[in-house]
């Protein structure tokens, strides 16, 4: 069925490509005054009609697409709210389960955006030790090792909440929630 739908998609453009270039090349004829020889009177009107179907084509093509690309955008701009939403709400759940004071979940959320150690510092008026000290206590109720394992801990449970079912089959809790519950 796709196949079917790209090439007839791409007779209507070389349509509108052969319409293009007929309206063009008349113009042009007509306007140095010379008369064209394929445009006989008697197939004038075939020529036309020929010619206005491609015309209607293209624009009904062209309003399909419009729509399409405007429908597609709405999709991914709902998708990416939908993903930042959950993405959010995984992140607090794992910082409730692993008992994070409200500094270190802040702190927590600056590494997940990639911020440096002095920039979460001056963001936060504290020194870069004090960060240095809440990231380790992160790292260690998180059950992890740095930064990467922190962030792909929250993208593994985003992708397991997206790609499994709804219900009674889905699987436990993940290491990290495991771990943090077992403190």
């Amino acid at each position: 069925m796709k196949t079917r739908g790209t090439i007839a998609l791409w007779a209507i453009a070389a349509l509108q490509a052969v319409v293009a270039i007929f309206f063009t090349t008349c113009f042009l004829l007509d306007a140095i005054g010379m008369e064209p020889d394929f445009l006989i009177w008697q197939s004038h009107e075939y020529q036309q009609t020929v010619l206005a179907i491609g015309l209607n084509l293209g624009v009904a093509l062209g309003w399909v697409a419009l729509r399409t690309s405007l429908q597609r955008a709405r999709l991914a701009e709902e998708k990416m709210r939908r993903c930042t939403s959950e993405f959010s709400i995984v992140m607090s759940q794992h910082f409730t389960d692993w008992r994070l004071t409200p500094a270190e979940r802040d702190v927590a959320v600056f590494l997940v955006k990639g911020l440096s150690t002095r920039d979460i510092a001056e963001l936060r008026g504290t020194s870069e030790g004090t960060i240095k000290a809440q990231t380790n206590a992160i790292y260690r109720k998180a059950a992890v090792t740095g930064r990467t394992q922190l962030l792909s801990t929250f993208i593994e449970d985003l992708m397991d909440d997206v790609l499994l079912p709804e219900g009674p089959q889905r699987p436990a809790p993940t290491k990290g929630a495991k771990i943090a519950a077992a403190a």
